[in-house]
């Protein structure tokens, strides 16, 4: 990769999960890589929604190795389902997306960002490339999006122990068939979004 400026000295991915879920909050995964760091510690890595779940944990778990170990750093920041309710859903990604970048404690002129979809990183990160479909572009990215989805999934199944009569351990929040039946019949708990479940009304489609 063609690098925008002699002093850029890591590489940042950015990936978001949970943007279309009714239920739970919304996660931005940021990893970051040192020039240095090469694919070949990650042959083969894909975008997190074309990994099986148990292919998704092992990744996971080698990037969290190679953070214990000092090869890479990330960092997966949450906005709640009732800030998404409050500003909307762009204004709760962007959130978390800018508290990602402060936990990795980046110089924005030592990064090139690279972001998926239409995500942007605060002003002061110059360098920086949204990309479509940036995570089954660039490596980095996918690495984000693992991250992000892994744990943003343990999230909702810890959830679910507290709603087990939602079965958020098996659609993680997401509108599946089983999900909108499960609120026909309990009506909406207290992790749900309100403002994508308009055309609920205690529990009454």
């Amino acid at each position: 990769m063609r690098l925008p400026h002699r002093n850029i000295k890591y590489i940042i991915g950015i990936d978001e999960v949970g943007r279309g879920p009714v239920a739970g909050g919304v996660a931005v995964g940021a990893v970051l890589l040192p020039l240095s760091f090469t694919k070949r510690h990650f042959r083969g890595v894909r975008d997190s929604k074309k990994l099986t779940a148990k292919a998704r944990n092992e990744w996971f778990e080698n990037i969290k190795s190679k953070k214990k170990n000092g090869s890479l750093n990330y960092a997966v920041s949450f906005t709640g389902h009732n800030r998404v309710d409050r500003v909307g859903i762009a204004r709760a990604v962007r959130s978390a997306l800018n508290r990602a970048l402060v936990r990795l404690d980046a110089n924005p002129r030592e990064c090139l960002i690279l972001l998926d979809g239409g995500l942007r990183a605060p002003e002061e990160f110059i360098f920086q490339k949204t990309i479509i479909r940036g995570d089954q572009k660039e490596f980095v990215i996918a690495l984000a999006s693992i991250v992000a989805k892994v744990t943003r999934d343990r999230r909702m199944v810890r959830i679910s122990k507290t709603y087990p009569e939602y079965g958020f351990e098996l659609h993680k929040g997401y509108g599946t068939k089983l999900h909108y039946n499960k609120i026909k019949k309990h009506g909406m708990c207290d992790i749900h979004r309100r403002s994508f479940l308009k055309r609920f009304d205690n529990g009454i489609s």
